[in-house]
């Protein structure tokens, strides 16, 4: 059963050599941030590692006590350099073998496929004991869950037809709403009105991303809040600003 809290919060482990090196341009964080972001979890921490036994299971102990759920992409494929699954099961002390459950799953879908379910292949069957499985409804193999751990695969229709079986039951807060106002200005040039705007609503929060358009420097005015009304009032009240101070923008 889905449930509702004020606070509900994530990290996301990217995992994979070729993500460091630029090889692999990642797809993934954008389409993490929004979905998390719909459904009322915040996500907090972003973090890159390799294909690296330590460096996954250091990152993934040091998440999974600081946040409600922990989501991992990358490195549960067939080849000897997809080392998550046995890292996750380092991580939690646990052991890892080929789960009768996922060759249930990937047995008769590759037959039908005329692919043969090699040893290769077996390897994205091997989940840690006590872990529960995510449906893949892309390509089969499936994730998996231990814990508060989200084990999901780096290609991103993979991915995310894992995250959005995965996120199905977990605990949900507040969803966050935002605001966003274009001014055709500098950030400088607005900083100390928007300044005093944050301080005149400490329950909003505020940031400015400034931009280059159209060969004019503009900038982003953001706010976000969880209560619509007080964030309606506090967009209308900076729109309000803006205009006395002569500054010309646009509202979203």
């Amino acid at each position: 059963m889905i449930q509702d809290s004020d606070d509900v919060t994530a990290g996301l482990l990217v995992i994979g050599d070729e993500i460091l090196s630029g090889r692999t341009k990642d797809r993934n964080i954008g389409t993490i941030a929004d979905h998390l972001t719909s459904i009322g979890i915040a996500l907090r921490e972003v973090r890159v590692v390799g294909d690296d036994e330590y460096a996954i299971v250091e990152a993934v102990n040091a998440l999974r006590h600081r946040y409600t759920y922990v989501f991992t992409t990358g490195g549960i494929g067939p080849t000897h350099d997809d080392i998550t699954a046995d890292s996750i099961a380092k991580a939690f002390g646990v052991g890892i073998d080929v789960d009768p459950r996922a060759v249930a799953i990937m047995k008769p879908a590759y037959e039908k496929r005329g692919i043969e379910l090699n040893a290769a292949r077996l390897r994205m069957a091997r989940i840690p004991d006590g872990a529960e499985l995510v449906v893949n409804e892309v390509s089969v193999a499936p994730g998996f869950r231990i814990g508060n751990v989200i084990v999901m695969a780096g290609v991103p229709s993979i991915m995310e037809a894992m995250l959005t079986c995965a996120t199905q039951d977990l605990q949900r807060g507040r969803r966050i709403l935002s605001s966003s106002i274009v001014a055709a200005h500098a950030e400088g040039e607005l900083a100390e009105l928007f300044a005093a705007h944050q301080a005149d609503w400490p329950a909003v929060a505020m940031g400015s991303y400034p931009a280059f358009k159209e060969g004019q420097y503009a900038t982003d005015l953001v706010m976000r809040c969880p209560n619509s009304d007080t964030l309606r009032s506090a967009t209308e009240s900076l729109c309000q600003k803006l205009s006395a101070a002569g500054f010309k923008f646009s509202h979203k």
